[in-house]
């Protein structure tokens, strides 16, 4: 996270292992649900990590509750996809090959920061675009085949009850 962004981190809320994919899955399903227009989730970690795969199985789910089925494809070339539940539009954005954060309003992601639901991948490309309500998840591997350990960082009492609620 860039040193000049400050999240406030919600003590209460400590890192959070995942013994595996289908257990981070099963949070992203857990959380697919609590949100609304105006959420962002800030997705960071290293390549491999677990950011396209909790990414994916959040919008599956949110789609699957509204009866649709749709591939579900990573964003790292198109930089951003775009689905409706029928209810909410969903922002799907990785910003990887992004060279500068003026890059990203030509993508219309502040809009839909407003707007949609956003995941973002690779947040360090917004810079100071990065809105200071969004959920940060920093996805990181352990030294178990597997498992991957979550950190969140939640600017308020708000997401840190949602993530709570998520979390097994």
């Amino acid at each position: 996270m860039p040193a000049h962004i400050r999240v406030m981190t919600v003590p209460d809320l400590p890192d959070h292992p995942f013994s595996s994919a289908d257990a981070t899955a099963r949070f992203a399903a857990a959380l697919a649900p609590l949100l609304g227009p105006g959420d962002v989730i800030l997705l960071e970690g290293g390549i491999g990590a677990g950011k396209t795969h909790f990414a994916r199985a959040l919008i599956q789910t949110r789609l699957a509750l509204a009866g649709v089925v749709e591939d579900v494809p990573s964003p790292t070339f198109t930089l951003v996809q775009t689905y409706e539940d029928g209810q909410d539009e969903i922002w799907h954005a990785d910003l990887y090959r992004l060279t500068h954060p003026d890059e990203v309003d030509e993508l219309g992601l502040i809009d839909a920061f407003e707007d949609a639901i956003c995941l973002v991948e690779w947040p360090d490309r917004l810079g100071s675009l990065t809105p200071q309500a969004a959920l940060h998840i920093t996805f990181s591997t352990t030294d178990t085949e597997g498992e991957r350990m979550a950190r969140f960082d939640a600017p308020n009492a708000n997401w840190a009850a949602r993530v709570k609620q998520a979390l097994p």
